[in-house]
């Protein structure tokens, strides 16, 4: 038996904003859309979604097809369904913003799908409502680093304290105070400093951390 026969089928995808962390700014991922409509555009990557999928299942696939990576953090952004967003068909767009470490990200992988890294504060006219998706994952991700340890998912495994304030520094897009910044950072013991020192950073050599998740969750987790 057939249902829903009298309704008429939209097409429903899945866009990601591909955060990372590189030169001291804040990035997202993009690259020149492939297909009709707006060939050559610059576009968020993404995907329809399956008949066997749910919206994270698309989004996992998605991802894992552009970065090769697994498990990756990933917050829902919202629905974007505009009568005329697509001049193709129409279709309703669930946007998703993800972050990862760039340098766990293969270059190789990057090239074969053309994509380019771009400063937040740079990012050109994209296809369709994707601008609006970009600043809307923006705020979100402002919000939840406010509470949240997620910027630890954009920064390698051991990483200075000056890698920390200027990553917070990008999200926010303002300074912070680098006294209060490192005495709220050693209050928390989820950040664990460790014996090794990193000589890239400055001559001296700086104090390299950690993040301690086992801790965060025994914690601060409910």
């Amino acid at each position: 038996m057939t249902f829903y026969k009298e309704h008429s089928k939209v097409w429903v995808s899945v866009d990601v904003i591909i955060f990372g962390f590189d030169e001291s700014k804040l990035k997202i991922l993009i690259g020149r859309r492939q297909m009709d409509p707006g060939r050559g555009e610059w576009s968020l990557y993404g995907g329809f979604v399956g008949a066997d999928e749910s919206l994270d299942t698309a989004t996992s696939r998605v991802l894992n097809g552009l970065t090769g990576l697994r498990n990756v953090y990933m917050q829902q952004v919202g629905a974007f369904g505009s009568v005329d967003r697509d001049p193709g068909e129409r279709v309703i767009s669930v946007a998703y913003y993800a972050l990862i470490n760039v340098s766990d990200y293969s270059e190789k992988l990057r090239s074969e799908h053309g994509l380019e890294w771009v400063d937040i504060n740079h990012v050109p006219t994209l296809y369709s409502d994707h601008n609006v998706m970009v600043s809307m994952a923006l705020k979100m991700m402002r919000q939840k680093i406010k509470t949240e340890p997620i910027s630890f998912r954009l920064l390698p495994q051991l990483f200075t304290l000056t890698q920390l304030q200027r990553l917070y520094e990008a999200v926010m897009g303002e300074e912070v105070d680098k006294r209060n910044f490192r005495k709220r950072i050693k209050d928390m013991d989820f950040i664990e400093k460790t014996e090794l020192i990193d000589k890239k950073m400055s001559k001296r050599g700086a104090a390299l951390y950690r993040f301690n998740r086992k801790m965060y969750n025994d914690n601060f987790k409910l």
